[in-house]
């Protein structure tokens, strides 16, 4: 039986509903040998253990616990989903400070307990902020934490196959950048509509400006619409696209969306955020964003708004000041 690796993989917040789809695709995806489930709340944590124990799988040596330290000791990939949950009339932003705080909690027990960590993916909200707290105190190379931003690509991969009445994969290369909240930045250059530039359908008879722009609101907000359907937060879709990333980490099938990541290239400076990137085993590699002047505009405004919730972050005290998180992490 193939695994991709043997190395310990820790799934943090296991025993909430993306925690524990985590599990299950890691598990079904053979990533490793070596499993384990960590949650403060130990009996739905243990209750989760048990469902997958019954799933049968084979060759797997799958552990659970309430305990951070022995749940992080000689890990080498961690996915954490252990923040609080969007609810129903709440942005990702609301979510700030609270996930903040877990956050920088989170990064200051990587380094204590699992420092040779080889990559980190954190997918809670905002997960743009969070990652970058994570990356701070955890004390890893930025090119070791990625965050989850794809689910607004597939979005709108998703809503241009629904308009158009065509299979999904006939919609190639969709791309959103920036910040995986309301001031995302949706691109329609990068994208082709089975064969042809999406550019030049927009503002045609096949798809008015109109429809483009309630298209556009539809993927920002895309997250809303399934608390508005299902009464909670996605779990299913960032569960596996998670799983997915740090898939790509320990060596596996190329990821295929952007991730979100840290960016200090002149431009966008001490930010996560997403990016085009390449992820594979050496880690996270943030690569240039093509668009046009007016979507590279929106790409602007959102890295402005990010930096206005990382400020706000440091004006709580949950991080420093920028120039002193190289105190903190020499990477930086």
């Amino acid at each position: 039986m193939s695994f991709l690796t043997e190395e310990k993989l820790t799934i943090v917040g296991a025993a909430g509903m993306i925690g524990s789809n985590m599990a299950q695709c890691a598990m079904m995806m053979k990533l490793s040998k070596n499993i384990c489930l960590y949650d403060p709340f130990a009996p739905a944590l243990e209750g989760v253990a048990e469902e997958l124990f019954h799933c049968g799988f084979d060759g797997i040596n799958l552990t659970f616990t309430s305990d951070i330290k022995e749940a992080l000791t000689d890990a080498k990939y961690v996915v954490s989903s252990g923040g609080a949950a969007r609810k129903a009339g709440m942005t990702r932003e609301d979510l700030l400070k609270g996930n903040a705080e877990i956050a920088a909690e989170f990064g200051k027990n990587i380094k204590q307990y699992c420092p040779d960590v080889k990559h980190i993916v954190v997918i809670f909200n905002p997960a743009d902020i969070t990652g970058l707290i994570t990356l701070i105190y955890a004390g890893v190379k930025p090119s070791q934490v990625t965050t989850l931003a794809a689910l607004d690509s597939t979005r709108l991969r998703s809503e241009l196959a629904k308009y158009f009445h065509i299979p999904a994969d006939k919609i190639v290369n969709p791309r959103t950048y920036g910040g995986h909240g309301e001031q995302m930045a949706v691109f329609a250059s990068t994208t082709k509509v089975d064969g042809t530039p999406l550019s030049e359908i927009i503002g045609t008879e096949r798809m008015p400006e109109a429809d483009w722009d309630a298209l556009r609101q539809r993927v920002i907000q895309g997250g809303k619409n399934i608390i508005d359907l299902r009464g909670r937060s996605s779990f299913q879709s960032p569960s596996l696209v998670s799983i997915q990333m740090i898939a790509a980490a320990m060596g596996g099938e190329a990821f295929r969306w952007p991730a979100g990541c840290y960016v200090n290239n002149g431009e966008f400076n001490h930010i996560m955020m997403a990016m085009e990137t390449k992820l594979d085993a050496n880690g996270v590699e943030c690569l240039p964003v093509a668009g046009t002047e007016a979507e590279h505009a929106t790409l602007v405004e959102s890295y402005k708004h990010l930096c206005a919730l990382r400020d706000e972050v440091i004006e709580m005290g949950v991080i420093p000041a920028i120039e002193d998180w190289s105190k903190i992490n020499p990477n930086l």
